[in-house]
């Protein structure tokens, strides 16, 4: 996936295999970068790459 991609937070929802409102409080705390563009929530596809691979290096 490209690194400018933004995705969706349904996208993310089916690629974590989370549930809507996991994500959002993955968002609000912080732990999931995200953007707001008007009234639109996107999430870099960086910042997923950086999630799950922070949370790789956990669980290693």
């Amino acid at each position: 996936m490209p690194d400018n991609e933004l995705l969706t937070v349904p996208e993310v929802m089916q690629r974590l295999r989370l549930g809507r409102s996991t994500v959002y409080d993955l968002i609000r705390s912080r732990r999931l970068h995200s953007l707001t563009i008007g009234r639109a929530r996107r999430i870099p596809a960086s910042a997923l790459d950086t999630y799950i691979r922070h949370h790789l290096e956990e669980a290693a």
